[in-house]
């Protein structure tokens, strides 16, 4: 498939800007992809679809506030630095991306907070943008964490064009989100709230969690026409042996199977045997979805309303069949669903 073909137009005011007041009321479109019906539902009424037995499979990750603002020495010139990975606890090195990148050269100190009270020294240049940041904090790891908490702020992606206000640190996270390490958030899992996992757990339906600590790649634009040219940027994953095993029996019994997200399609796919089972995993995966794809595990999946030419739209048409998602799409466009990270979700079943 080529880029080009993700392309649809999408009015700037669909794109949502907040996230719904309550986390299982926003819109939920249902396709059923062999027959093409499409039902138009509450998120809440997503408990009908599932039975006694049947899994879902959440993403656990959880977002920390990776966007700094600071400023160069001697020059003063404010500087955007995205904490993308930690590197080093002991060492305080972390990869990130710097904007304006030009500026940044290796040696430059960078200051952070009011009173310059955090202090970073740029000791490599990785790419064009990335740097390795060393932070020169004299204190223990738990007190530079508190500090980067206290100086950070939530990762909104850039088409959410507005200010950051301090609910966006609950709202742009999963009310289940445990292991630390996610600039992006897992966004179909945000649509879940307590009382939606409560009726769910006492309905019978499993609810398993792997963790992929979701990168900036996410929103990084492909390049290249060529969809098979295209290099994912490699994240961490995690798949216990008690999810992996939970999984299988359910795939055994012919139960449905639920990936809630593009980040929980990637990562079950990342780590499958011969057979089609689950297997257990830890380490890193840079995997593709797109079409045409196999997949061996999920049999429905909930997604986001995504961006033409995202990879996430990709993902998600490999799931539902690139002709029947496209005419969702348009549905979704004309009953003016809001898309994007607090837009509306889809289950495809």
């Amino acid at each position: 498939m080529k880029l080009s073909q993700f392309k649809y137009n999408l009015p700037e005011a669909l794109i949502a800007k907040e996230p719904a007041e309550n986390r299982d009321e926003s819109r939920l479109l249902v396709l059923h992809k062999k027959t093409g019906k499409i039902e138009h539902k509450m998120f809440k009424d997503v408990i009908n679809y599932f039975s006694d037995l049947d899994i879902m499979i959440f993403n656990n990750t959880k977002v920390f506030p990776a966007r700094l603002y600071g400023n160069k020495e001697k020059t003063g010139a404010k500087i955007e630095v995205f904490l993308l990975r930690e590197l080093n606890k002991e060492q305080f090195l972390w990869d990130v991306l710097v904007d304006p990148a030009r500026k940044i050269r290796i040696g430059n100190k960078l200051y952070f907070g009011e009173n310059d009270e955090l202090v970073a020294e740029v000791i490599d240049n990785t790419t064009s943008r990335g740097r390795t940041l060393r932070f020169l904090f004299d204190g223990e790891y738990s007190e530079l964490k508190e500090m980067l908490y206290k100086l950070g702020e939530t990762p909104l992606p850039k088409f959410i064009d507005r200010e950051v206000r301090p609910e966006d640190a609950e709202r742009y996270q999963t009310i289940f989100a445990k292991h630390e390490g996610a600039v992006a958030a897992p966004t179909a899992g945000m649509h879940f709230s307590r009382e939606l996992l409560k009726r769910l757990e006492i309905k019978g339906v499993g609810l398993e969690k792997v963790t992929l600590h979701a990168g900036l790649g996410n929103f990084r634009a492909v390049d290249v026409e060529d969809l098979t040219k295209h290099k994912m940027d490699s994240e961490q994953i995690f798949i216990t042996e008690e999810t992996a095993n939970s999984v299988n029996a359910a795939k055994e019994r012919k139960s449905k199977i639920c990936a809630v997200g593009t980040t929980v399609m990637r990562t079950i796919e990342s780590s499958v045997s011969v057979s089609g089972e689950l297997k257990p995993y830890e380490g890193w995966t840079n995997k593709f979805l797109f079409p045409p794809h196999d997949f061996s595990v999920a049999n429905m999946m909930i997604s986001n309303f995504h961006l033409p030419y995202s990879t996430l739209l990709m993902t998600v048409a490999a799931f539902a069949g690139y002709d029947e998602l496209f005419r969702a799409y348009q549905v979704a466009i004309k009953e003016k669903y809001r898309f994007g990270t607090f837009g509306d979700a889809m289950l495809i079943i």
